[in-house]
């Protein structure tokens, strides 16, 4: 028996050690960062069911357009070389040409394609201190609606059929990057994730780097050509052992290109007002969206995947 259970606390994970960049040695410090997996907690389903109830109005919006998204099963490939089976139409096509003295076309056969979206998709929501912070002149908290949005994302993304992940992150300096697994690819969107989600409380900081670099790792894994990983943050890489502001700015950047390298899209939404003196630096010109308007994210959001990966 671990001394968590015996003290009744959360088991943690092994650690994962990851390389943090110097931008100002121009080098990696190997090792530098260590995230450890705890299990969530969980809370009251009631949470997410007045979501699904408040948001009506955006669900139903939604509705059409994930019906577009939805792959049809089969699709017939008409007029090829070889295929499945005979296409009737260009078969008679075929004999009347022959009979007349003429070249046929000898693209006779179908050929049916499965329509699969080859997606992979990873939300990873910012977990630090300062999302429980209350949106100006509303009585909820940057947290509520990360929630929300997330609820309303996994809700789309379950009737599209892309298989997704979603994750959470928080830290305590380089030695101690929590991270939350809510949902993973294997894993149905049900009761129990539901659960976790509604537990979902911010603390601590933001060492974006490390927890983009294990997040990376999980998608790397897909066997997918398209891989997104989304995350969800109110404000800037920090942590509380580190000093010079351009640090984790600079790994964080660092992190998004290396996962580029192995083709993954890390896609940033800030709920920061400022985020656009650092977010372009940090996700490149295309890859980010600042949201002036915070209350707005749970319409957002699923709205911006669907244009992201149509």
């Amino acid at each position: 028996m671990t001394i968590n259970e015996l003290e009744g606390r959360p088991p943690i994970s092994d650690p994962y050690h990851y390389h943090e960049w110097d931008y100002q040695i121009q080098l990696e410090r190997p090792s530098w960062a260590t995230v450890l997996e705890r299990r969530p907690p969980l809370g009251e389903l009631e949470v997410i069911e007045k979501i699904v109830a408040d948001n009506k109005p955006v669900i139903s919006r939604l509705k059409y357009l994930i019906e577009s998204m939805i792959p049809q099963a089969m699709q017939r490939i008409r007029r090829q070389e070889d295929g499945d089976e005979l296409d009737i139409n260009a078969a008679v096509r075929a004999m009347i040409d022959i009979r007349m003295g003429q070249q046929p076309d000898t693209r006779i056969m179908m050929r049916y394609k499965r329509n699969v979206r080859d997606l992979a998709v990873m939300v990873l929501l910012d977990m630090s201190e300062s999302s429980n912070d209350k949106v100006r002149g509303h009585d909820y908290s940057i947290m509520d609606l990360s929630r929300a949005a997330t609820v309303l994302l996994s809700d789309a993304l379950d009737r599209i059929g892309d298989p997704f992940a979603l994750h959470g992150f928080c830290s305590d300096g380089r030695h101690d990057v929590h991270y939350y697994r809510f949902k993973d690819f294997d894993q149905p969107y049900n009761d129990l994730v539901k659960a976790r989600l509604a537990g979902l409380k911010g603390s601590y900081s933001t060492r974006m780097g490390a927890a983009l670099r294990h997040a990376g790792e999980q998608l790397k894994l897909q066997p997918k050509s398209k891989k997104v990983l989304f995350i969800i943050t109110d404000g800037e890489p920090a942590d509380n052992d580190v000093r010079d502001p351009q640090y984790l700015r600079f790994d964080t950047k660092r992190a998004v290109e290396e996962l580029a390298r192995d083709g993954i899209t890390v896609y940033a939404l800030s709920l920061d007002p400022h985020a656009d003196q650092y977010v372009a630096r940090i996700f490149g010109a295309k890859n980010f969206t600042v949201l002036d308007k915070v209350e707005r994210l749970p319409e957002k959001l699923p709205m911006l995947y669907m244009g992201l990966t149509r």
